[in-house]
């Protein structure tokens, strides 16, 4: 009898517990859910929702205030999604408010933002369909990345075989470097560059003490000076 009676009062327990746990589940799905608060709805109409899911939350000034109740397709441009809202929340959303779809950190849960509009504007009426802003498209953000590291690797691996044709003298540039005979005779066309250009000098400056050509000199010496006092006196 003393058994039987222990045994039923475990049941109870268990019973009891499992009655109590149901229960607290039952209030935070229910409060995160707004079920056992008064709520308004809104809905936003998107081109892309970007994996957003129904139960998602609804932020306003980074607050959660609400969730994503329904997501529905309209045509194959468009997908409309039903959000519902805490009413304290409701005299801050104005009409011209707008929602864009964001996520937790970079790849967290997708999640709606809620602007605040503007001060002084009329609040948003229920089961109105507020302004919405395409959401960031994360990715084509990562194919274009993926594009850019590609094109950086190409670019890379040219400068390597350039570099290493460069080192071993091959192509012009490799044997202006590492060819040394080519060096000297770079060099040596330089020095006589720069031989003849003094010799041009001198042939000019005896040129200029020539008795045949120094009076050609001075007459192209005289116009100068005339074409300057000339400039001094228009001035």
């Amino acid at each position: 009898m003393e058994k039987k009676t222990g045994n039923t009062l475990k049941l109870g327990v268990f019973v009891t517990l499992g009655v109590l746990f149901f229960i607290i589940g039952i209030y935070f799905i229910g409060q995160k859910q707004h079920m056992f608060s008064h709520v308004f709805k809104i809905s936003g109409v998107f081109k892309n929702v970007g994996g957003l899911l129904v139960g998602n939350n609804v932020r306003f000034s980074g607050i959660n205030v609400g969730t994503v109740e329904n997501i529905e397709i309209i045509n194959d441009t468009s997908v409309r999604v039903d959000m519902i809202i805490d009413e304290s929340t409701h005299r801050f959303i104005k009409k011209d408010a707008k929602a864009v779809i964001g996520s937790e950190g970079l790849m967290g849960n997708k999640i709606i933002s809620i602007s605040h509009g503007t001060p002084g504007q009329k609040e948003i009426a229920e089961n109105a369909t507020i302004q919405t802003t395409q959401p960031i498209d994360t990715d084509e953000i990562f194919a274009k990345l993926k594009t850019t590291s590609d094109n950086a690797a190409a670019i890379t691996g040219d400068l390597a075989i350039i570099m290493q044709n460069v080192s071993h003298g091959k192509g012009t540039i490799g044997k202006l470097f590492m060819d040394t005979v080519m060096a000297k005779t770079l060099d040596q066309t330089i020095t006589n560059l720069k031989k003849g250009t003094k010799g041009l000098e001198d042939n000019m400056d005896a040129a200029k003490h020539s008795f045949l050509l120094r009076g050609a000199f001075k007459k192209e010496k005289k116009d100068k000076e005339n074409e300057k006092k000339e400039k001094e006196k228009s001035k």
